[in-house]
């Protein structure tokens, strides 16, 4: 059994650091072939990821023996720390030596990167050259270390790791909801769905905070609206309930996040993961959150779906209640700031408006002209979107008053109902 069969998810990345660990047991049978033996490797990626489980798991399968670092001295003792570990590392045959958090090792950033720490790093890799010694780091920020360090040549692989979509979100969700001793019925797809893009330790303890719910009930099993409620919670940061204060302004909510939802769902079916009246902490607005497939590109198309989307909430509040929609500021904010780029970064509509580097009051007035025209052709076609699918908004809504969460696949079937 390979150390890698403990990792759940990342495929391409376990091949990739499967072939650079037989370099390392088998150096004669690559050096025939005229192959450099690589020196290091870094791991970079969101908190929560499994970079370090990764690194571990690598370091097992390789066989050498490791020299662990980490930043738990001051800066100076640090210091020594770092060169009297390689200075061991150097003494053994084969070693690795193991730079966990390497990023957190000096408080810089990308303007301020050459910490004694990471010069000392640098020094250290480089007199390890033509010796058994191999690095490997971890970093959640590789560009608050100076760009010399994680070169090729010091660092020869550089493997970017994103939080878990699609079937990694799908068999890491599903590990989890195993390793708890009773469950209920449970659609594991429907999860991993509404958690997709989150970090593994996210997913983690979403599934154990679902245990929690379950235990205080006195329940043997877990169910579905357990994870559900967690997701919310954990995720979404939403009350455990709506409150009586805010009853009264449920259904305005609801309507809004029905138009986010309808027009969503008109111009890219199947694409809303989850929608609800429960909001974030200090706002008065719920949350409609949309999956983006794996293969999506930006483009200027895709934009403007999102344009028209981010305009549903306002759009279907107005034209129910004949009144202002005083909750829309973040969406507003989100659809200026995307047609401001049509009109100026990507000079879709024309150069009139293009500031570059020469601002001017006549290109800062065509520039908010541009943009105001363009929000009004947008805020139609959502208005549009929203007249023609009245019966969807309203059983939507009616469906979010009363349950107050919806996710994909209940809003399929209520698109079923009315279809």
């Amino acid at each position: 059994m390979s150390a890698f069969d403990r990792i759940i998810g990342y495929a391409d990345i376990k091949a990739e650091l499967e072939r650079i660990c037989d370099v390392l047991k088998n150096t004669e049978r690559y050096r025939k072939l005229g192959v450099t033996i690589p020196r290091g490797i870094l791991l970079d990626g969101h908190p929560g990821i499994g970079k370090t489980l990764m690194a571990k798991c690598f370091i097992e399968e390789s066989g050498y023996k490791s020299f662990l670092l980490r930043k738990d001295k001051p800066d100076g003792d640090f210091v020594n720390e770092i060169r009297n570990t390689f200075e061991k590392a150097k003494a053994d045959s084969c070693a690795i030596v193991f730079l966990d958090d390497m990023d957190k090792f000096a408080n810089e950033d990308q303007f301020h990167r050459d910490a004694e720490e990471y010069v000392a790093i640098q020094a250290c890799i480089d007199d390890c050259k033509d010796t058994g010694v191999f690095v490997v780091a971890t970093a959640n920020d590789r560009y608050c270390m100076p760009d010399s360090l994680v070169r090729a040549g010091r660092f020869d692989k550089v493997i970017s790791m994103r939080c878990p979509i699609g079937e990694d979100a799908k068999d890491i969700v599903g590990y989890y909801l195993s390793q708890k001793k009773v469950i209920g019925e449970v659609d594991v797809e429907e999860i991993a769905r509404l958690m997709e893009g989150y970090s593994c330790a996210e997913l983690e303890t979403v599934i154990n905070e679902a245990g929690i719910y379950a235990g205080f009930e006195k329940r043997e099993r877990i169910e579905q609206e357990d994870i559900l409620k967690a997701c919310m919670r954990m995720i979404f940061d939403a009350p455990e309930s709506v409150d009586h204060n805010e009853k009264k302004y449920l259904k305005n909510i609801a309507v809004h996040e029905a138009g986010h939802t309808v027009v969503s769902e008109i111009l890219e079916p199947g694409s809303v993961s989850i929608v609800s009246v429960y909001h974030y902490t200090g706002s008065t607005e719920g949350v409609t959150v949309i999956r983006k497939p794996e293969n999506f590109e930006i483009s200027m198309p895709a934009q403007e779906r999102e344009v028209i989307r981010a305009l549903g909430g306002k759009a279907a509040t107005e034209m129910v209640f004949g009144l202002v929609d005083i909750g829309c500021n973040s969406d507003l904010h989100h659809a200026f700031e995307l047609v401001t780029k049509f009109v100026d970064n990507y000079c879709s509509y024309g150069f009139d408006a293009f500031e570059g580097d020469n601002s001017s009051g006549y290109l800062l007035e065509n520039r908010d002209r541009a943009v105001a025209k363009e929000m009004d052709k947008y805020y139609r076609r959502a208005k549009q979107i929203i007249v023609e699918n009245r019966a969807l908004l309203d059983i939507i809504t009616q469906e979010l008053i009363e349950k107050k969460t919806l996710t994909h696949k209940d809003i399929k079937m209520l698109r079923a109902k009315i279809a």
